[in-house]
């Protein structure tokens, strides 16, 4: 059951921070168009024919576009207007509510990865979102929030790693974030965001047994000197843990901490 900290002590403003962020990534995973949303990942290469299961309309995949044919029954809409002949389509970027096809509540979102493309089903009515009971997430403690110093490499590395679908794609790191827990030194390699934030895929002693077999971790831009905050208790858990039809990567070489991270968010309840 989700936990929460009662805001006593001399960590009352960062509990009630903690609490409020939370409750806001709960709101936001099990929104209508949130994680828990998404009921298929449709990738072009895999139906030549451009018939997609449970989608009308044809779909085929350019080297710089996606080709939507449709008719008047199949029901489908691009940028709010019923969709009769073809349409050229290039990655969404907006949020998936706003993708610019639309069947009914469902969203249909074009991505592109790797030079593929393919189309995400967004259906506010997925068996995930009805099922979902709530986020499991560990009470805050401030022994789990630690100053941290990212050292970036002198390039940006690429490695392959796993993902959660079962194929290997390259991950791009960026250099290495340093922190002390319980008087150890750890590290954990990682990525920067374009707005200079950081993102490290993570697993420990806990994953895959009272947690998710891995989460994320998502610190702060380092400031000049490569000084941010390491807070554990603001681990994520993956898109995959919510939607079985996410990409996500597991952690790269290195990234398995020995140290149990009793802290965060865990699993989904009850799943």
């Amino acid at each position: 059951m989700s936990t929460e900290n009662d805001g006593a002590g001399p960590d009352t403003d960062a509990a009630q921070d903690w609490k409020q962020w939370h409750e806001e990534r709960t709101a936001t995973e099990s929104a209508p168009y949130g994680s828990l949303a998404l009921k298929g990942t449709h990738w072009l290469a895999d139906h030549p024919d451009g018939h997609l299961p449970g989608i009308p309309g044809r779909w085929t995949a350019t080297p710089d576009a996606v080709v939507l044919t449709a008719e008047p029954a199949d029901g489908l809409t691009v940028d709010g207007l019923p969709l009769t002949g073809e349409v050229r389509l290039g990655p969404d970027t907006l949020l998936v509510e706003e993708a610019r096809v639309v069947l009914g509540a469902r969203r249909l979102v074009v991505i592109r990865r790797e030079g593929l493309w393919a189309v995400r089903d967004f259906d506010p009515d997925s068996a995930a979102r009805r099922a979902f009971k709530g986020i499991e997430a560990t009470a805050y403690d401030e022994r789990w929030a630690v100053p941290g110093r990212f050292t970036p490499y002198d390039e940006k590395r690429t490695v392959t790693v796993g993902n959660a679908d079962g194929k290997e794609r390259g991950l791009g790191l960026g250099g290495e974030l340093s922190f002390r827990l319980g008087g150890v030194e750890h590290t954990l390699q990682a990525a920067v965001e374009a707005d200079g934030s950081l993102w490290a895929v993570f697993a420990d002693g806990t994953s895959g047994v009272s947690s998710h077999r891995f989460r994320f971790l998502r610190p702060a831009a380092p400031d000049a000197e490569g000084r941010t905050a390491v807070d554990f208790n603001r681990a994520l858990l993956p898109p995959c843990a919510f939607a079985d039809h996410f990409l996500c990567p597991f952690p790269p070489p290195g990234n398995t901490l020995a140290t149990e991270i009793a802290a965060g968010e865990r699993n989904l309840l009850d799943r």
